[in-house]
């Protein structure tokens, strides 16, 4: 297995965590505090009003705006219902100054208020805890009936009854599979503690109080990012390393022991790298070792990635030049997948091989990268075109939109005009002008680059333009126009 180490660089607007493998940066997380959601927070709500007509009730749970909850969203247990009864109206489920304990399902959206449910679930692991239920379920995704039936088995000796202290029900998420019964009775224990602790908040805390909140990311690289492989988490705050400490001993005293606090006067990210890492995982291209590249393009349906030898003429022969190309971009596509998040359908399109060997040795090696990856993967075999066909499970938002946005100057086209183009645009816009009105003279406004060919190359046209419509022409430089940007201003 390989050696893990854990970077966390803590701002009061940002935290960044990277992961190390074998000294080579495999994945990068982000959270930003002003674009952290309520979704999973669980409150103290107090019920202002109840609206029977849309089978409603807004909910104060100390925001701006009141929070909203359908009857859909009540838990049939709460008030004496049960699964496959008729829902009682709302109005005869809740009343106005009740208190009641709530949970975002969704986030407020403009003039909208956050929608609640009192089905309360929370996350940890491998487990999602549902303390009002007493079932145990696993997830679709998991295999066969009987390996599902086998765990379903396990979970029940590890949860007790209820009356041993036991009680709740449990969902299993796909990365319980394979998960150890110390590692299943670890997660049962936190989520129970998490319960217990929200339960004690909601008898003293006042209504409209927050009871839960969903873990930060630095708290989340204990419970979910944190593996028996992982040798260090270091991070460099002295004030967040002391809460996660004292969060990892309550709740994980296992990865607590990893934590270290960095001192370092250099940022942790640029002494180990990591602002290099992240500039080139925002690029198309990635450059091999070899001497050959890889290019990463995202689009709406799809992530195409194409392999070229570049510069590498190394080997023996042509074979062995792609084939040792490809068996480098192999674990190369397979690291920047992860580094950049990307998701959903990808189309590997390796270079092609002649030999069925190369093809599978390649197949092989790119299937044993990618089982490192903690995010579920499927792979084909090449197709009739030479390519490779994959999914990759979308878990969050890739790299590339967490942290860009589209090019307002090319409008996401990867590409701009040239400014001949731009020039012959100008020219014919001119002349749609000045056949609806009659200015004394026209001024154009443009790029630097545009205005310089104007005066320099296209000076004949322009001159030829002027003298047909009979009116001056004049140039204005806008240094702040982007290459495409332009104004015909009627003087």
């Amino acid at each position: 297995m390989a050696s893990q180490d854990i970077l966390i660089n803590w701002a009061p607007q940002e935290t960044r965590v990277a992961i190390i493998e074998n000294g080579a940066l495999q994945e990068l997380h982000v959270e930003r505090t002003l674009e952290r959601g309520l979704v999973g927070n669980v409150y103290l709500g107090k019920v202002v009003r109840v609206l029977p007509g849309m089978q409603s009730a807004f909910i104060d749970i100390g925001l701006e705006r009141a929070a909203f909850l359908h009857v859909a969203d009540l838990h049939p247990h709460g008030n004496g219902g049960g699964r496959g009864d008729p829902v009682k109206p709302i109005e005869r489920q809740v009343f106005e100054g009740q208190s009641l304990t709530v949970q975002v399902i969704k986030d407020a959206i403009g003039t909208k208020g956050a929608r609640l449910s009192t089905q309360i679930s929370i996350a940890g692991r491998m487990l999602v805890y549902l303390p009002q239920e007493e079932h145990i379920g696993i997830s679709q995704k998991i295999g066969g009936p009987e390996l599902r039936e086998q765990l379903r088995s396990r979970m029940q000796a590890l949860v007790g009854r209820p009356e041993e202290g036991g009680g709740g029900g449990f969902i299993l998420r796909t990365n319980a599979e394979e998960a150890s019964d110390a590692e299943l009775a670890e997660d049962i224990a936190y989520l129970r503690r998490t319960w217990a602790a929200i339960r004690e908040r909601a008898q003293t805390l006042p209504a409209g109080s927050l009871l839960h909140q969903d873990l930060s990311l630095a708290e989340r690289v204990l419970r979910d990012l944190a593996t028996e492989s992982t040798q260090a988490i270091r991070i460099d705050s002295r004030m967040q390393f002391d809460a996660l400490r004292a969060f990892g001993d309550t709740y994980m005293p296992g990865m607590a022991a990893r934590l270290e606090h960095y001192k370092g006067e250099r940022p942790i990210f640029d002494l180990f790298g990591i602002e290099e890492e992240i500039e080139r995982a925002l690029s198309r291209r990635v450059d091999l070792k070899s001497g050959g590249y890889v290019i990463f393009d995202q689009t709406e349906a799809l992530t195409t990635v194409d392999v070229n030898t570049g510069g590498f003429v190394g080997a023996r022969n042509f074979d062995d030049t792609i084939f040792k190309t490809n068996l480098e971009a192999a674990g190369t596509i397979a690291r920047q997948l992860r580094l950049r998040n990307l998701g959903g359908i990808i189309i590997v399109d390796f270079i092609d091989m002649v030999r069925e060997e190369h093809q599978q040795a390649v197949l092989a090696e790119f299937r044993k990268q990618l089982a490192r990856d903690r995010t579920r993967t499927t792979v084909s075999g090449f197709t009739q075109l030479g390519l490779v066909e994959m999914t990759r499970k979308r878990t969050r938002e890739s790299l590339l939109h967490m942290l860009c946005e589209p090019c307002p100057t090319c409008a996401s086209r990867g590409h701009v005009k040239t400014a001949r183009t731009v020039c012959y645009d100008i020219l014919r816009e001119i002349l749609r002008e000045a056949r609806q009105f009659n200015p004394k003279e026209f001024r154009v406004v443009a790029s630097a680059a545009v205005v310089e060919m104007l005066l320099d190359e296209e000076s004949v046209h322009l001159a030829g333009l002027s003298e047909f419509i009979g009116k001056p022409i004049s140039l204005s430089a806008e240094p702040t126009m982007n290459p495409e940007q332009y104004d015909i201003v009627l003087m």
